[in-house]
């Protein structure tokens, strides 16, 4: 039962992270925001692990641990809002960012893993499905506000949570609890040099941004990471991470909700397409 809900539970809030950067962007510096989401992060998931007594990593293992995490915490995050705030719109860097699952196929098949035809077709279709969700926000904003240096972080984004993702792939001992904690001190490590290079520091204290740090640190970083990093030790790593298909069509079925923003049929029809993807890649091969 578990793992049926898993995925479901996981896509719903993933694509949460970006309403909750919407809600508190006029509010507080992203990076700072990241930095403090991390650090309070890790601090739950270590006292959590406490609590429980759990075994600790040691050596390479802690080490890797901290790579995992700087790559699927911190790079990803700092990278993608940084390229956001620097004016890229928020519906190019989700459709960049859904180019995930197609680099993690695409890495895999680059060092020998064969890769079944429904997988690759239904990232296809998946991604196809994305960009009709997308494409009225895409045809509203232009591209103007892309610059060599926004799509290369933003680039850089998809490339770390891929590489974290296979890393993660590997660290299948340690308690969920103690990977959590480790992983998001490895990531509270880049954002706060990422903070202290580029960040202006904003932080308002209104109530907003408070409500949407203790979503991000409970909903996203503990339960969403966590179940993340289940999936991957009991999946393969391009099937779970299709899931991130999924993430900014349920993000725009959120934004009509929260934000009243519009939704059109296209975008309708991309949702399923979106789905429909996700579903043949993550189906079995008969026999």
């Amino acid at each position: 039962m578990f793992r049926f809900l898993a995925p479901v539970l996981f896509v719903l809030i993933w694509s949460s992270g970006f309403i909750v950067a919407k809600a508190v962007s006029p509010h507080a510096d992203l990076q700072l925001f990241i930095f403090v989401r991390l650090a309070l992060t890790s601090v739950v998931m270590g006292i959590a692990a406490l609590a429980a007594q759990a075994a600790w990593p040691r050596g390479r293992q802690f080490g890797t641990h901290l790579l995992a995490g700087a790559l699927m915490n911190g790079v990803y995050l700092c990278a993608s809002y940084w390229a956001i705030t620097r004016g890229m719109a928020a519906g190019v860097m989700a459709l960049l960012g859904a180019l995930q699952p197609v680099f993690t196929a695409l890495y895999l098949a680059a060092i020998g893993t064969r890769l079944a035809a429904r997988t690759w077709a239904g990232l296809f279709i998946g991604f196809a499905g994305v960009s009709l969700v997308l494409a009225p926000k895409l045809a509203s904003t232009g591209a103007g506000s892309l610059t060599v240096l926004t799509v290369a972080s933003a680039l850089l984004s998809v490339v770390a949570v891929t590489a974290g993702a296979l890393v993660q792939k590997r660290l299948s001992a340690a308690d969920i609890r103690v990977a959590g904690s480790v992983q998001n001190l490895g990531g509270a490590a880049v954002a706060v040099v990422v903070t202290s290079l580029v960040s202006t520091y904003q932080w308002d204290n209104t109530s907003m941004l408070y409500v949407g740090l203790v979503w991000a640190v409970i909903v996203p970083s503990v339960i969403g990471v966590s179940l993340l990093m289940w999936m991957l030790r009991h999946g393969e790593a391009t099937k779970v991470t299709a899931l991130i298909l999924l993430a900014p069509p349920l993000a725009a079925i959120q934004a009509y909700f929260f934000f009243h923003e519009t939704l059109m049929p296209l975008q309708f029809i991309g949702f399923a397409m979106a789905l429909g993807g996700v579903l043949l890649a993550r189906s079995r091969t008969a026999g």
